[in-house]
């Protein structure tokens, strides 16, 4: 899953979020060098990606950019689902987006001493361009694949995707419902796993 996705399944602790968030670039055991509730969020983290690869409607999902995308597959559907519940948050929250995205911004922004040195350099350009309201709109999402293929030098294509995207929508968003629904259970189960984990202060 991609940003909104990892946070929204956070919770509502606000370092369990920044964890989540940042995760990716915290290899290995270097999660253990951070608070607690950040720790949380990192194992979090781990655990929506394991769910995520290994299910089957994910992968039904990326085989419609097998051919194309290859490797970049399982990327995209990230972003692509990322645009799903943007776009029907409403069903998922009874706080707008708008306002749910800027408390998280404003948490960034109080945390920013604990955060990796690349989450620092990205939070000014993600709260320019709003990435995460972004998202409501292919046009948002273009946007961020467009970014994320200039970073393979453009060896990825991904930029190119929102026409699958475009092309296959109604199944895209019926495989988004159905899995997130299960993804939204599972997390509730990887939150309490999480808390028998990481129990004392660092």
């Amino acid at each position: 899953m991609n940003f909104l996705a990892h946070i929204y399944l956070s919770g509502d602790n606000d370092l369990i979020k920044i964890g989540n968030f940042m995760a990716d670039g915290i290899r290995g055991k270097q999660f253990e060098n951070y608070h607690p509730e950040i720790q949380k969020g990192i194992i979090l983290h781990r655990f929506i990606d394991t769910f995520t690869d290994a299910h089957p409607v994910f992968r039904q999902s990326t085989k419609k950019l097998h051919e194309n995308y290859h490797h970049y597959a399982g990327v995209i559907v990230d972003v692509f689902y990322d645009h799903f519940l943007a776009k029907n948050w409403n069903l998922y929250s009874d706080e707008k987006l708008e306002d749910y995205t800027e408390r998280f911004y404003k948490s960034l922004q109080e945390n920013h001493t604990i955060l990796t040195l690349k989450t620092q350099n990205l939070l000014p350009y993600m709260t320019k361009y709003n990435w995460l309201v972004s998202y409501q709109t292919v046009e948002g999402i273009n946007r961020i694949l467009t970014q994320m293929d200039s970073r393979t030098n453009n060896q990825s294509k991904m930029r190119f995707s929102t026409h699958e995207l475009e092309k296959y929508y109604p199944e895209f968003e019926a495989e988004f419902t159905i899995f997130f629904e299960e993804l939204r259970n599972h997390s509730q189960i990887g939150r309490a796993s999480c808390r028998e984990r990481v129990s004392s202060p660092v």
